[in-house]
């Protein structure tokens, strides 16, 4: 089932960030992040947070839509309760501590994902979605906060394990496809009818594409450089992507592959 390889891959790129910060000095986790007040502890933190939220969606539906509220209503209230909230387990917790409570975090909604089926439905923050693309969310945080956990220590010169980019990206990027609309509607604007091909160059050498082959609206360059734009870790004039026409330089510059309120990306470097 197309889910259950989503899983595989989501497995596989929590072990690949837990290479990168496992063997860090008890210092290295104080080191700031892209994140605005956020170090590298507040993101591994944050993923924790979300892993186990997960297993609730999948495993208790009615707790978690009632936990899931009640952020809501507070955030809204009172903008800053969420960090408060999300990360209030895991801020005290030494590296040690913080790391065992993501594994088991992820050893947990792994469990969860096993089971599911490929015509369930799983409660988020935005709309339901299939598991496939729960999962793919998933992913997509892991990858997207360990990228800021290595520009946080590529800035510090602190030396770490090379995860590199893999095809795994291909979930992000279609997911970054997918949520072209919904990066107008949480700003409350129409979508653009306009259509837009995609042409990506895979980290193995292959091309990803998504849209008409004829439309003059094109998104183009490496896969990675798209992931970090669709997940607001990049501005587009800072990567290698070429986005042709009014159409696709619009998108690139609201495009947010994420659930929540809409969110501004970096601007350039």
């Amino acid at each position: 089932m197309a889910h259950q390889q989503v899983l595989e891959d989501l497995l596989a790129e929590q072990d690949a960030l837990d290479a990168v910060v496992a063997p860090l000095e008890p210092e290295h986790w104080d080191l700031p992040t892209p994140a605005a007040g956020w170090t590298v502890a507040h993101q591994i933190a944050h993923l924790a947070y979300f892993d186990r939220a997960a297993t609730r969606a999948i495993a208790d539906p009615p707790a978690f839509a009632a936990e899931r509220d009640s952020l809501i209503e507070q955030v809204m209230a009172e903008p800053e309760a969420m960090d408060r909230i999300t990360l209030a387990a895991h801020v005290d917790l030494d590296p040690g501590e913080l790391l065992g409570s993501w594994r088991s975090a992820r050893a947990e909604l792994a469990e969860a994902a096993g089971g599911l089926d490929a015509d369930q439905r799983v409660e988020w923050y935005g709309p339901s979605m299939s598991p496939r693309s729960f999962l793919t969310a998933r992913l997509m945080e892991t990858w997207a906060h360990g990228l800021d956990i290595v520009d946080a220590l590529d800035t510090a010169g602190v030396d770490h394990v090379q995860t590199g980019t893999t095809d795994r990206l291909r979930h992000i990027a279609h997911l970054g496809v997918v949520t072209r609309g919904w990066s107008y509607v949480v700003r409350g604007r129409e979508p653009s009818p306009v259509e837009v091909r995609v042409e990506l160059v895979a980290p193995g050498g292959d091309t990803w594409t998504w849209g008409p082959g004829d439309a003059p609206d094109r998104v183009t360059g490496p896969a990675a450089d798209f992931c970090a734009v669709v997940t607001q870790r990049r501005h587009l004039d800072d990567t290698e992507l070429v986005a042709t026409g009014d159409a696709a330089r619009e998108w690139m510059s609201i495009a947010q592959a994420f659930a929540g309120g809409p969110t501004e990306g970096p601007g350039p470097r």
